[in-house]
């Protein structure tokens, strides 16, 4: 398996005297055959600035720099794949940061290009090529026409046709899962946010946060639009805002002049649930869905990437529980970073708040960062490190009630719930 690299030119190249290598966090490692799969439809190769390649020599079998202007390449994953190794590379400018994506090790094998990741869910939904932009701007104007007043359209059109996010645009395209931000603060500060970053951080925001409070009579007219099929999802929470349980009062509003109107699909929050109190009145207000970032279960690496204000782990901890005991299907957006959330402290301490929470669905997602900055922030490892791989099927062992994936799922159990009551309705 030849290494890649991107020559001065801006061009991708495969190194036939190179072998590739890939990171296990900080640990460059040899790729395994059964670590690869074919590049996937959707993903992109993107040079890594300010690095170099690192390859086994095929001659003399040496971990050698590749030699050369070149730069290391990785590939960025399309949802409904997790990244199981970062490219073999080393910085040639150690103060230098990679910009916020989640760089996945790719070889070139049997004339085609191969990633080091999994499929862990389908990714049909979610594959741009599913995203007509000709359809998706005729159907922004349509919107944008009918509430010339409402902000968050505006908002959200830029983050549809500008930032190309598909969740905005399926709130245009009126169909699966639609973002409707409500937020422009937050109660953590993420580390990798990506859309709000101090000055001096040295990560340029790839997104630009919303900055204004929308009425509730706004998010209204956004959710009872997209709110029309019985599979269509409409969700708080979007990269483009900031924690939306901080507007609880919006929410509930909104959520409870809904559905007065409509018993029509599924209403999902994406939050941190660290305000517990406001989640409960969100939860009581007729959620169905709740889907909670984090990155550990460990309070010292949790606290390192979130810097929590006002809040702890164990708040999480009592947000999901009560939720799942209200009968919210409840889920996790967990970040994962190859040779960190592999660690067994790790894996052990996940698998007792997967239990403890009575969570449903596990989503996986491969953490946009710089990876030196990310591994110098975080608490050294205490135990072995296994692998990505190996972690997901032990995670399946252990956890076998649990949907590993990578977006929000309607289990059936929910789904013949909501048929049943809109019967009986």
């Amino acid at each position: 398996m030849n290494l890649v690299y991107a020559g001065p030119d801006g061009h991708v190249y495969d190194h036939p005297d190179f072998i590739a290598l890939g990171r296990n966090g900080e640990l460059v490692t040899e790729l395994l055959e059964e670590e690869l799969i074919p590049l996937p439809e959707g993903a992109t190769l993107v040079s890594l600035p300010d690095t170099r390649p690192i390859g086994l020599n095929a001659r003399t079998g040496a971990m050698e720099v590749v030699p050369g202007e070149v730069n290391a390449v990785g590939a960025l994953l399309p949802q409904g794949f997790t990244r199981l190794l970062l490219p073999g590379y080393a910085k040639t400018d150690k103060s230098k940061v990679l910009p916020l994506f989640g760089y996945s090790a790719v070889v070139w094998k049997d004339g085609t290009f191969y990633v080091a990741a999994e499929a862990s869910d389908d990714p049909e939904r979610w594959n741009p090529r599913n995203c007509d932009p000709d359809e998706l701007e005729v159907q922004v104007n349509s919107l944008l026409s009918r509430y010339p007043e409402n902000r968050l359209y505006q908002h959200l059109s830029n983050c549809a046709l500008g930032y190309e996010c598909l969740t905005a645009s399926n709130t245009f395209l009126n169909r699966w899962e639609g973002a409707v931000p409500v937020s422009f603060s937050c109660n953590a500060g993420c580390f990798g946010c990506i859309s709000e970053q101090p000055e001096d951080s040295g990560f340029p925001a790839p997104q630009t946060r919303m900055n204004f409070k929308p009425t509730v009579d706004e998010v209204v007219q956004v959710m009872l639009e997209h709110l029309k099929t019985p599979e269509s999802i409409i969700s708080f929470g979007q990269g483009c805002e900031g924690e939306p349980s901080t507007q609880a009062k919006i929410i509930i509003e909104a959520m409870r002049e809904v559905r007065r109107r409509t018993d029509i699909g599924y209403i999902n929050i994406n939050t941190n649930a660290g305000l517990t109190d406001h989640i409960r009145g969100i939860v009581d207000a007729g959620l169905d869905l709740m889907r909670v970032s984090t990155i550990s279960a460990l309070d010292d690496h949790y606290n390192a990437y979130y810097k929590p204000r006002g809040y702890t782990l164990k708040n999480v901890e009592k947000s999901l529980r009560y939720a799942a005991d209200k009968g919210v299907i409840t889920s996790i957006n967990y970040l994962i970073f190859p040779g960190v959330t592999d660690r067994e402290e790790e894996m052990e301490a996940m698998i007792e708040f997967v239990r403890r929470t009575d969570l449903k669905l596990i989503q996986l997602r491969n953490l946009n960062i710089d990876p030196e900055s990310y591994l110098q922030l975080i608490p050294q490892p205490q135990g072995e490190r296994y692998g990505m791989k190996q972690m997901l099927e032990i995670f399946r062992e252990e956890l076998p009630g649990v949907v590993l994936g990578s977006y929000t799922h309607i289990p059936s159990e929910l789904t013949d719930k909501r048929k049943k009551h809109l019967q009986r309705s």
